[in-house]
């Protein structure tokens, strides 16, 4: 990608975060959150809904190409005034969009005055100590997909990417969280058994298709990041059945209400400041 697309970007998201703060009336937001397959039910407890958009609405954002996965963007304003704008229009790689495009969602919540950033996703697990229905916190991530958001010489350290301040207040909220790491593959087939080995060999905890070129692109933007994923099947090779969306989904909707809930406490406690 050239420095004109940069530019380019940059300006779409701008225009994305105008549109959304007006459609709140405010002009800023404080916190944002992407919510992934599972963790959608968690915007109806942040707080008022003051504007629902749908994503087609707003410049850089397209309807959901995937069954289960959201298509609008809300503005909530919580207990304590702050306000969090939660992205449920998230642009995955998979989709045929570049890293750029991908990064989209983190690069609006930049512009429209975020400091934090809360990724969640839904994931197979590679850890055994990890059941399905598991809430585990990223320490970090391994990116497998060959890309980057990033252009020319943007030398951005990743080394706490994932905030461990944020994590801290998430083991306040539920000490029994555990961590582990991450790793992106571009999808959007499944894992092989072959990989899945690999990826637990280079020290994976959990495989997925999202979080890790948002979360370089959040860094890059200045915002402090948390991860968040829900375990929603054992990954190929360790679990003895086929993997599907539709377990994903059903994982999702079954974990949701618990999860939800926490998510809600752990970002109402961290907008308290």
């Amino acid at each position: 990608m050239s420095a004109h697309d940069t530019d380019a970007a940059m300006i779409t998201a701008q225009q994305a975060a105008q549109v959304l703060g007006e459609a709140a009336g405010i002009e800023r937001h404080d916190i944002a959150l992407v919510l992934g397959s599972g963790w959608g039910g968690a915007a109806d407890l942040l707080g008022e809904t003051i504007a629902d958009t749908a994503a087609e609405d707003v410049p850089g954002f397209h309807a959901p190409a995937v069954p289960g996965h959201g298509g609008r963007l809300r503005t909530i304003r919580l207990e304590n005034g702050t306000h969090a704008l939660v992205l449920g229009a998230r642009r995955h790689f998979y989709e045929g969009r570049d890293a750029t495009a991908t990064a989209h969602g983190v690069r609006v919540a930049a512009a429209a005055g975020c400091s934090t950033l809360v990724l969640t996703n839904g994931c197979g697990g590679l850890n055994s100590a990890y059941s399905a229905g598991s809430v585990v916190l990223l320490e970090d991530h391994i990116n497998l997909t060959g890309a980057t958001p990033l252009t020319g010489a943007d030398f951005v350290d990743l080394t706490d990417l994932y905030s461990s301040r944020l994590r801290g207040v998430a083991r306040e909220i539920d000490p029994s969280l555990q961590e582990g790491v991450y790793v992106q593959f571009s999808g959007p087939q499944y894992e092989t058994p072959a990989e899945v080995r690999m990826a637990k060999t280079l020290g994976g905890d959990l495989v997925g298709m999202s979080t890790a070129l948002e979360a370089i692109a959040a860094r890059a933007a200045g915002l402090e990041i948390m991860g968040l994923s829900l375990v929603t099947n054992l990954a190929a090779g360790i679990q003895e059945t086929p993997l599907s969306h539709e377990e994903v989904i059903e994982a999702g909707q079954e974990a949701g209400p618990r999860i939800s809930q926490l998510l809600a406490r752990i970002v109402s406690r961290i907008s308290e400041g």
